[in-house]
């Protein structure tokens, strides 16, 4: 029982180490009046994908804080 806890949490601290990649690989929310500045360059099709990657990251952000908050709960019953 010692080794699956050991286990469970080396897991768990990489799947940390990855929701904090997730979190910082997204783009934030107010680029404002920088983004109106520097971003005219942007095209239609650029802009597209940018909220593409941004979406699959915010959509992979929330299954693995989901499965890092569930493998909390079963490292805190063990």
């Amino acid at each position: 029982m010692e080794i699956l806890k050991i286990v469970l949490t080396v897991i768990q601290v990489l799947g940390a180490l990855f929701l904090i990649a997730v979190v910082l690989l997204q783009s934030g929310k107010s680029a404002g009046l920088s983004g109106a500045i520097a971003g005219g360059a942007d095209t239609f099709l650029s802009k597209n994908k940018a909220k593409g990657v941004d979406a699959k990251l915010a959509k992979m952000t929330k299954w693995v804080a989901i499965g890092f908050m569930i493998l909390t709960l079963i490292l805190c019953l063990i």
